[in-house]
Protein backbone atom coordinates (compact mmCIF):
# COMPACT_ATOMS: atom_id res chain seq x y z
CA UNK A 1 0.00 0.00 0.00
CA UNK A 2 1.37 3.46 -0.60
CA UNK A 3 0.29 5.04 2.37
CA UNK A 4 1.32 8.91 1.60
CA UNK A 5 -1.07 8.44 -1.19
CA UNK A 6 -4.03 6.79 0.51
CA UNK A 7 -3.44 9.60 3.45
CA UNK A 8 -3.85 12.23 0.75
CA UNK A 9 -7.01 10.81 -0.51
CA UNK A 10 -8.09 10.25 3.42
CA UNK A 11 -7.47 14.15 4.11
CA UNK A 12 -9.10 15.70 1.04
CA UNK A 13 -12.04 13.64 1.54
CA UNK A 14 -12.22 15.03 5.62
CA UNK A 15 -11.69 18.57 4.19
CA UNK A 16 -13.55 18.31 1.41
CA UNK A 17 -16.53 16.07 3.22
CA UNK A 18 -17.95 15.11 -0.42
CA UNK A 19 -16.07 12.20 -2.53
CA UNK A 20 -17.20 14.08 -5.91
CA UNK A 21 -15.05 16.85 -4.68
CA UNK A 22 -12.37 14.78 -3.13
CA UNK A 23 -11.96 13.06 -6.34
CA UNK A 24 -11.70 16.73 -8.45
CA UNK A 25 -9.20 17.43 -6.26
CA UNK A 26 -6.79 14.63 -6.40
CA UNK A 27 -7.27 14.63 -10.03
CA UNK A 28 -8.72 11.05 -9.88
CA UNK A 29 -12.13 9.47 -10.55
CA UNK A 30 -14.27 9.32 -7.49
CA UNK A 31 -14.97 5.02 -7.66
CA UNK A 32 -10.62 4.86 -7.44
CA UNK A 33 -11.26 7.12 -4.02
CA UNK A 34 -14.15 5.39 -2.64
CA UNK A 35 -11.95 2.28 -3.04
CA UNK A 36 -8.52 3.71 -1.46
CA UNK A 37 -10.51 4.79 1.42
CA UNK A 38 -11.78 1.45 1.92
CA UNK A 39 -8.51 0.03 1.54
CA UNK A 40 -7.01 2.72 4.09
CA UNK A 41 -9.93 1.68 6.47
CA UNK A 42 -9.25 -2.42 6.04
CA UNK A 43 -5.47 -1.32 6.78
CA UNK A 44 -6.43 0.37 9.97
CA UNK A 45 -8.75 -1.61 11.13
CA UNK A 46 -10.79 1.49 12.10
CA UNK A 47 -13.58 3.05 10.39
CA UNK A 48 -12.82 6.88 8.83
CA UNK A 49 -16.37 8.20 7.65
CA UNK A 50 -19.86 7.97 8.16
CA UNK A 51 -21.13 7.81 4.80
CA UNK A 52 -25.07 8.49 3.76
CA UNK A 53 -26.40 8.98 0.25
CA UNK A 54 -25.96 13.16 1.47
CA UNK A 55 -23.02 13.78 3.41
CA UNK A 56 -19.85 12.55 4.65
CA UNK A 57 -18.38 12.87 7.99
CA UNK A 58 -15.61 11.80 9.87
CA UNK A 59 -16.00 9.15 12.54
CA UNK A 60 -14.94 9.92 15.98
CA UNK A 61 -11.49 7.88 15.24
CA UNK A 62 -11.25 9.55 11.79
CA UNK A 63 -10.79 13.04 13.57
CA UNK A 64 -8.32 11.75 15.78
CA UNK A 65 -6.24 10.34 13.11
CA UNK A 66 -7.00 13.66 10.70
CA UNK A 67 -4.43 15.40 12.57
CA UNK A 68 -1.96 12.84 13.16
CA UNK A 69 -2.46 12.08 8.93
CA UNK A 70 -1.50 15.75 8.28
CA UNK A 71 1.61 15.54 10.11
CA UNK A 72 2.66 12.43 8.08
CA UNK A 73 1.98 14.58 5.09
CA UNK A 74 3.91 17.09 5.98
CA UNK A 75 7.10 15.32 6.84
CA UNK A 76 6.69 13.15 4.01
CA UNK A 77 7.06 16.69 2.19
CA UNK A 78 9.71 17.83 3.90
CA UNK A 79 12.14 14.59 3.35
CA UNK A 80 10.99 15.38 -0.41
CA UNK A 81 11.96 18.62 -0.57
CA UNK A 82 15.71 17.93 0.93
CA UNK A 83 15.80 14.93 -1.47
CA UNK A 84 15.17 17.62 -3.91
CA UNK A 85 18.31 19.61 -2.32
CA UNK A 86 20.57 17.20 -2.16
CA UNK A 87 20.08 16.57 -5.84
CA UNK A 88 20.16 19.65 -6.69
CA UNK A 89 23.04 20.56 -4.46
CA UNK A 90 21.37 23.02 -2.51
CA UNK A 91 22.39 21.03 0.37
CA UNK A 92 24.73 18.54 1.64
CA UNK A 93 29.02 19.37 1.36
CA UNK A 94 30.92 21.07 -1.76
CA UNK A 95 34.41 19.79 -1.77
CA UNK A 96 36.09 23.00 -3.69
CA UNK A 97 39.36 23.24 -4.43
CA UNK A 98 41.64 26.79 -5.99
CA UNK A 99 45.05 27.14 -6.88
CA UNK A 100 47.65 28.59 -4.86
CA UNK A 101 48.94 31.58 -7.12
CA UNK A 102 45.47 33.09 -6.22
CA UNK A 103 45.32 36.46 -4.12
CA UNK A 104 43.46 36.73 -0.67
CA UNK A 105 41.66 39.89 -1.95
CA UNK A 106 40.22 37.00 -4.73
CA UNK A 107 40.07 34.02 -2.40
CA UNK A 108 37.34 36.51 0.21
CA UNK A 109 35.74 37.78 -2.69
CA UNK A 110 34.91 34.66 -3.89
CA UNK A 111 33.93 33.37 -0.81
CA UNK A 112 31.33 36.46 -0.09
CA UNK A 113 29.65 35.56 -3.52
CA UNK A 114 29.45 32.09 -2.88
CA UNK A 115 27.81 33.04 0.51
CA UNK A 116 25.22 35.30 -1.03
CA UNK A 117 24.02 32.96 -2.83
CA UNK A 118 21.94 31.63 0.09
CA UNK A 119 22.89 28.40 -0.08
CA UNK A 120 22.14 27.84 3.71
CA UNK A 121 22.25 24.15 4.04
CA UNK A 122 25.34 23.72 2.14
CA UNK A 123 28.80 23.23 3.87
CA UNK A 124 32.08 24.19 1.57
CA UNK A 125 35.16 22.66 2.11
CA UNK A 126 37.96 24.52 0.38
CA UNK A 127 41.33 23.14 -0.48
CA UNK A 128 44.46 24.81 -1.95
CA UNK A 129 45.61 22.28 -4.89
CA UNK A 130 47.42 22.88 -7.78
CA UNK A 131 45.82 22.13 -11.47
CA UNK A 132 47.63 18.50 -11.41
CA UNK A 133 46.59 18.04 -7.47
CA UNK A 134 42.49 19.09 -8.81
CA UNK A 135 42.75 16.46 -11.25
CA UNK A 136 43.70 13.61 -9.28
CA UNK A 137 40.64 14.72 -7.56
CA UNK A 138 38.24 15.04 -9.85
CA UNK A 139 39.10 11.36 -11.39
CA UNK A 140 39.17 9.70 -8.04
CA UNK A 141 35.77 11.71 -7.03
CA UNK A 142 37.47 13.53 -3.81
CA UNK A 143 36.44 16.96 -5.56
CA UNK A 144 33.43 18.26 -6.93
CA UNK A 145 34.41 21.61 -8.07
CA UNK A 146 37.60 23.54 -8.95
CA UNK A 147 39.65 26.41 -10.50
CA UNK A 148 42.14 25.21 -12.88
CA UNK A 149 44.99 26.61 -15.01
CA UNK A 150 45.01 25.87 -19.06
CA UNK A 151 46.04 24.13 -20.49
CA UNK A 152 45.44 20.96 -19.27
CA UNK A 153 43.76 17.58 -20.16
CA UNK A 154 40.04 18.19 -19.58
CA UNK A 155 38.96 15.03 -20.40
CA UNK A 156 35.11 14.02 -18.53
CA UNK A 157 35.24 17.78 -16.92
CA UNK A 158 32.75 20.93 -17.66
CA UNK A 159 34.09 23.94 -17.66
CA UNK A 160 33.19 27.88 -16.91
CA UNK A 161 34.64 30.48 -18.91
CA UNK A 162 38.28 30.92 -19.60
CA UNK A 163 40.08 33.94 -18.14
CA UNK A 164 43.17 35.52 -18.39
CA UNK A 165 45.20 37.03 -15.66
CA UNK A 166 48.28 39.35 -17.65
CA UNK A 167 51.83 38.13 -16.03
CA UNK A 168 54.69 40.69 -15.32
CA UNK A 169 57.72 40.35 -14.03
CA UNK A 170 59.48 40.48 -10.59
CA UNK A 171 62.94 41.92 -10.51
CA UNK A 172 65.33 43.35 -8.10
CA UNK A 173 64.87 47.10 -7.75
CA UNK A 174 68.43 47.62 -8.81
CA UNK A 175 68.46 45.60 -12.05
CA UNK A 176 68.42 47.28 -15.64
CA UNK A 177 65.57 46.17 -16.90
CA UNK A 178 63.84 47.42 -13.29
CA UNK A 179 64.13 51.21 -14.91
CA UNK A 180 61.79 50.25 -18.01
CA UNK A 181 57.99 50.65 -17.86
CA UNK A 182 57.73 47.88 -19.51
CA UNK A 183 59.64 44.86 -19.93
CA UNK A 184 60.41 42.91 -23.37
CA UNK A 185 61.41 38.97 -22.74
CA UNK A 186 64.92 39.31 -24.46
CA UNK A 187 65.76 41.62 -21.96
CA UNK A 188 66.00 39.47 -18.69
CA UNK A 189 68.72 37.30 -20.83
CA UNK A 190 70.87 36.58 -18.17
CA UNK A 191 68.76 35.99 -15.27
CA UNK A 192 67.68 32.41 -13.55
CA UNK A 193 63.92 32.00 -14.16
CA UNK A 194 61.63 30.65 -10.73
CA UNK A 195 58.77 28.54 -11.74
CA UNK A 196 56.47 26.40 -9.47
CA UNK A 197 57.27 23.02 -9.90
CA UNK A 198 56.37 21.36 -13.48
CA UNK A 199 54.14 18.42 -11.60
CA UNK A 200 52.01 21.15 -10.27
CA UNK A 201 50.69 21.81 -14.01
CA UNK A 202 53.11 20.62 -16.87
CA UNK A 203 50.79 22.02 -20.14
CA UNK A 204 51.69 25.35 -18.42
CA UNK A 205 54.98 25.32 -17.31
CA UNK A 206 55.36 24.04 -21.12
CA UNK A 207 54.00 26.91 -22.86
CA UNK A 208 55.25 29.87 -20.43
CA UNK A 209 59.29 28.74 -21.43
CA UNK A 210 58.11 28.06 -25.07
CA UNK A 211 56.94 31.37 -25.14
CA UNK A 212 59.59 32.96 -23.30
CA UNK A 213 62.08 30.97 -26.28
CA UNK A 214 59.94 32.77 -29.21
CA UNK A 215 60.82 35.78 -27.13
CA UNK A 216 64.25 35.54 -27.22
CA UNK A 217 64.42 34.46 -23.79
CA UNK A 218 65.82 31.47 -22.93
CA UNK A 219 66.91 31.32 -18.98
CA UNK A 220 70.29 29.56 -18.29
CA UNK A 221 68.38 27.63 -15.48
CA UNK A 222 65.01 27.64 -13.56
CA UNK A 223 64.80 27.36 -10.15
CA UNK A 224 61.63 25.65 -8.38
CA UNK A 225 59.37 27.84 -5.86
CA UNK A 226 56.20 28.22 -4.50
CA UNK A 227 56.36 30.42 -1.20
CA UNK A 228 56.25 34.00 -1.61
CA UNK A 229 58.81 34.83 0.82
CA UNK A 230 61.34 32.32 -0.64
CA UNK A 231 60.96 33.53 -4.46
CA UNK A 232 61.17 37.49 -2.80
CA UNK A 233 64.41 36.26 -1.56
CA UNK A 234 65.76 34.54 -5.06
CA UNK A 235 64.87 37.63 -6.84
CA UNK A 236 66.87 39.75 -4.64
CA UNK A 237 69.51 37.94 -4.71
CA UNK A 238 69.68 39.62 -8.38
CA UNK A 239 70.46 36.22 -10.13
CA UNK A 240 66.40 34.78 -10.95
CA UNK A 241 63.52 37.05 -11.94
CA UNK A 242 59.80 35.15 -11.50
CA UNK A 243 56.47 36.00 -13.40
CA UNK A 244 53.79 37.27 -11.38
CA UNK A 245 50.09 38.38 -12.06
CA UNK A 246 49.68 42.14 -11.06
CA UNK A 247 46.83 41.56 -8.59
CA UNK A 248 49.13 39.60 -6.19
CA UNK A 249 51.11 42.83 -5.93
CA UNK A 250 48.51 45.35 -5.00
CA UNK A 251 48.75 45.01 -1.18
CA UNK A 252 52.31 45.76 -1.26
CA UNK A 253 53.77 48.84 0.61
CA UNK A 254 56.12 50.05 -1.80
CA UNK A 255 54.16 52.31 -3.61
CA UNK A 256 56.18 55.23 -2.44
CA UNK A 257 59.60 54.52 -3.12
CA UNK A 258 60.43 55.19 -6.66
CA UNK A 259 57.83 53.79 -8.75
CA UNK A 260 57.65 55.06 -12.08
CA UNK A 261 54.04 55.50 -11.34
CA UNK A 262 53.77 55.64 -8.04
CA UNK A 263 51.40 51.84 -8.58
CA UNK A 264 51.58 49.51 -5.49
CA UNK A 265 51.65 47.01 -7.48
CA UNK A 266 54.57 47.84 -9.15
CA UNK A 267 57.28 48.83 -6.46
CA UNK A 268 57.50 46.86 -3.25
CA UNK A 269 58.80 47.34 -0.01
CA UNK A 270 61.78 44.52 0.07
CA UNK A 271 63.89 45.55 -3.22
CA UNK A 272 61.41 43.88 -6.00
CA UNK A 273 59.40 45.69 -8.26
CA UNK A 274 57.07 44.43 -10.54
CA UNK A 275 56.84 45.37 -14.65
CA UNK A 276 54.86 44.35 -17.20
CA UNK A 277 55.61 42.31 -20.24
CA UNK A 278 55.92 44.39 -23.44
CA UNK A 279 53.15 42.99 -25.43
CA UNK A 280 51.67 40.92 -22.91
CA UNK A 281 52.79 37.44 -24.21
CA UNK A 282 52.61 35.76 -20.92
CA UNK A 283 49.22 35.19 -18.77
CA UNK A 284 47.74 32.79 -16.52
CA UNK A 285 44.04 30.89 -17.87
CA UNK A 286 41.79 29.50 -15.85
CA UNK A 287 38.16 28.41 -15.31
CA UNK A 288 36.09 26.61 -13.33
CA UNK A 289 35.71 23.14 -13.88
CA UNK A 290 33.70 20.17 -12.46
CA UNK A 291 33.05 16.35 -13.41
CA UNK A 292 30.47 16.27 -16.57
CA UNK A 293 26.91 16.08 -15.40
CA UNK A 294 27.32 17.75 -12.14
CA UNK A 295 25.83 20.82 -13.28
CA UNK A 296 23.81 21.47 -9.80
CA UNK A 297 22.85 24.67 -7.70
CA UNK A 298 26.25 24.21 -5.82
CA UNK A 299 28.92 24.06 -8.57
CA UNK A 300 26.72 27.03 -10.04
CA UNK A 301 26.82 29.18 -7.47
CA UNK A 302 31.04 28.49 -6.99
CA UNK A 303 31.53 29.01 -10.71
CA UNK A 304 29.48 32.30 -10.64
CA UNK A 305 31.40 33.27 -7.57
CA UNK A 306 34.89 32.42 -8.71
CA UNK A 307 34.20 34.13 -12.41
CA UNK A 308 32.91 37.15 -10.62
CA UNK A 309 35.93 37.18 -8.07
CA UNK A 310 38.22 36.95 -10.50
CA UNK A 311 36.95 39.86 -12.98
CA UNK A 312 36.55 41.99 -10.22
CA UNK A 313 39.50 41.62 -7.85
CA UNK A 314 42.46 40.07 -10.30
CA UNK A 315 41.55 42.28 -13.44
CA UNK A 316 40.69 38.66 -15.41
CA UNK A 317 39.16 39.10 -19.12
CA UNK A 318 38.08 36.46 -21.30
CA UNK A 319 39.99 34.39 -23.40
CA UNK A 320 39.55 31.95 -25.97
CA UNK A 321 38.68 28.19 -25.20
CA UNK A 322 41.12 25.87 -24.39
CA UNK A 323 43.58 24.32 -26.93
CA UNK A 324 44.52 20.42 -27.42
CA UNK A 325 47.62 19.52 -25.11
CA UNK A 326 51.04 19.58 -26.50
CA UNK A 327 53.05 18.18 -23.47
CA UNK A 328 57.14 17.74 -23.31
CA UNK A 329 58.89 15.30 -21.57
CA UNK A 330 60.26 16.96 -17.84
CA UNK A 331 63.32 15.78 -19.01
CA UNK A 332 63.98 18.56 -21.12
CA UNK A 333 63.78 21.16 -18.44
CA UNK A 334 66.25 22.68 -15.72
CA UNK A 335 65.38 20.63 -12.43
Amino acid sequence: MDLVRHLECFVAVAEESHFGRAAARLGMAQPPLSQRIQRLEKHLGVRLFDRTSRQVALTEAGALLLTEAREVLARSEAFMATARRIRDGETGLLRAALPPDLSGETVAALLAGFTRAGLHGLELELHEQSTAQQLKGFAAHELDVGLIHHPCDVSGLELGPVLRRELGVLLPRGGAAAGLDEVPLASLTGYDLILFPRAGAPAVYDDLLTTCARNGYTPPAVRHAQGTSFVRGLVLSAEAVAFSPRDTHRQGGGGSRGGTDGDPARDTDDGVVWRPLTGAPLALRHSVAWPAGRGDAAVAAFAEAATHALRATAGATPDLPVRPLHLRPASEYWL
